[in-house]
C-alpha cells in the first residue's frame, strides 16, 4: 500500500504508528486482544496508572481507529479493531519488499562489477 494507491492510507498508517509508539498503548492493545470488550476501569486494574490516564490513551487509540467504544448504560466499553493494524502490516511488508528488491539490484550490480574486474586482470604468474 502506497500513498498513491490510497490517499487516506498514508494518514491511517501514520496515525497507527503514532499510537503504537507508546508502550502503555501497546499494552492496552494486548489487554484488549486478550480480554475482548472491557471498560477503562477493568483495564486500569492491570496497569500502574490511573483510570483517567487509561481513558486518554484509549482516546489516542480510538482516533487511530485501533479501538471502538460502545456505551452500555453508564459504562463505556472498549474493543480492539484489528483492521488498521492489518493495513499497517501490509504497508510495512510493501516497504520491506521494495527494499529487498533494491538490495537485490545492488547485489547484482556489485557481483557483475566484481566479475568484470576479475576478468580484466592479467593472469598471475
Amino acid at each position: 500500500m502506497t500513498a498513491a494507491e490510497s490517499p487516506g492510507a498514508a494518514d491511517e498508517v501514520a496515525g497507527v504508528l503514532v499510537a503504537l509508539a507508546d508502550p502503555t498503548r501497546r499494552k492496552l492493545l494486548d489487554l484488549l486482544a486478550a480480554r475482548g470488550e472491557v471498560s477503562a476501569t477493568t483495564l486500569a486494574e492491570g496497569l500502574p496508572i490511573s483510570r483517567q490516564a487509561i481513558v486518554k490513551h484509549l482516546a489516542v487509540l480510538d482516533a487511530a481507529g485501533l479501538v471502538s467504544c460502545t456505551r452500555v448504560g453508564r459504562e463505556v466499553r472498549y474493543a480492539l479493531r484489528p483492521a488498521p493494524l492489518d493495513a499497517t502490516a501490509r504497508w510495512m511488508a510493501s516497504v520491506a519488499a521494495d527494499w529487498d528488491r533494491r538490495l537485490a539490484t545492488i547485489k547484482r550490480v556489485a557481483e557483475a562489477a566484481e566479475q568484470q574486474a576479475g576478468q580484466s586482470r592479467p593472469p598471475a604468474q
